[in-house]
């Protein structure tokens, strides 16, 4: 082995996740140390950096519906969505060659400082495994040390499977993302996309783990598992004995997701707050973001919550 191979930047930045930024030079250090700090208050017990636009501008955005892909087996490019969605596109990711089927970083919306969470369905169909998984709750209890809201963007069919997950923890691993944002104080506000499975939507800051507001947008699916996938198992008797067993199989899927996975059906649960067109979503996310700004929560005194490590 080559201490390239162990002990380079890249090696850090890419494969141990020990690196969260890799500088060019000296004044590219500097440059992303400034660009960093812009987004971080003084200390953990000031307020972060916003720049509140005077006015809310709640404007549609058409290029978002476009980057919806018209199958729903496409997948999304996650950046695209986020450049939407940030001031200017000026978005600070974090750890950006290190498990990239999670995007993490920080960006302002409508001048209010978050972070932003997020499946990467281009990588590894945006899946959690152990290492996105570790990269995430870090992140998150980065941004509630130091206040700063947290935006999550939901496109994730489950926790990766395997011999090599199951065997290295991914159970232990997922339960990190799931404490820490059910241990976040801060505003957290989600947005799913389109695909929100099993345990892994719980993972991605569901209501269920203290989001106060969560947003989907039409072809958003939240279900146990995905319609062909529930079809399989549920009706597997019946499509067997079908004599077109694939048009009765896609028949079947399309009334699960109608009765099941549907948006407007979490909606009237109350499992989501509202269902957005996604020329929406920036004007909808801004004004959630300043209207839980304020939000105070305290917890009972404590050393600290016991986290699965």
């Amino acid at each position: 082995v080559t201490m390239d191979e162990i002990g380079s930047a890249k090696a850090h930045a890419s494969v141990s996740g020990n690196i969260h930024f890799v500088a060019e030079d000296d004044a590219d250090a500097l440059a992303l140390t400034r660009r960093l700090l812009s987004f971080l208050p003084t200390n953990n017990i000031s307020d972060p950096p916003h720049r509140p636009t005077p006015a809310l501008d709640m404007s549609l955005d058409p290029q978002l519906n476009e980057l919806v892909p018209a199958d729903a087996k496409s997948p999304l490019n996650i950046h695209a969505a986020i450049a939407r969605l940030v001031d200017d596109g000026d978005f600070l990711e974090v750890q950006k060659d290190w498990a990239k089927n999670l995007v993490v970083g920080f960006g302002r919306i409508q001048g209010i400082v978050c972070g932003i969470v997020a499946n990467q369905p281009m990588v590894k169909a945006g899946t959690l495994d152990i290492d996105s998984s570790d990269k995430g709750a870090r992140f998150i209890r980065t941004c509630n040390v130091y206040s700063i809201p947290l935006v999550t963007l939901v496109d994730i069919p489950g926790f990766m499977p395997g011999v090599a997950q199951e065997r290295g923890g991914i159970i232990r691993h997922g339960a990190k993302m799931l404490f820490a944002y059910a241990a976040a104080t801060v505003p957290k506000i989600t947005v799913i996309l389109r695909k929100a499975y099993g345990g892994a939507y719980l993972a991605m800051c569901s209501s269920d783990m203290g989001a106060d507001m969560v947003y989907a947008w039409p072809t958003a699916e939240i279900a146990v598992m995905g319609a062909e996938g529930a079809v399989k198992v549920l009706y597997k008797r019946e499509i067997s004995g079908d004599a077109d067993p694939k048009a009765k199989e896609a028949k079947l899927a399309a009334e699960y997701r109608d009765k099941f996975a549907s948006p407007y059906e979490a909606a009237r649960k109350g499992m989501i707050t509202d269902v957005i067109e996604p020329a929406q979503t920036r004007g909808v996310v801004a004004m959630a973001l300043r209207t839980t700004l304020s939000k105070r929560e305290t917890r009972p005194p404590k050393k600290h919550g016991n986290m699965p490590l």
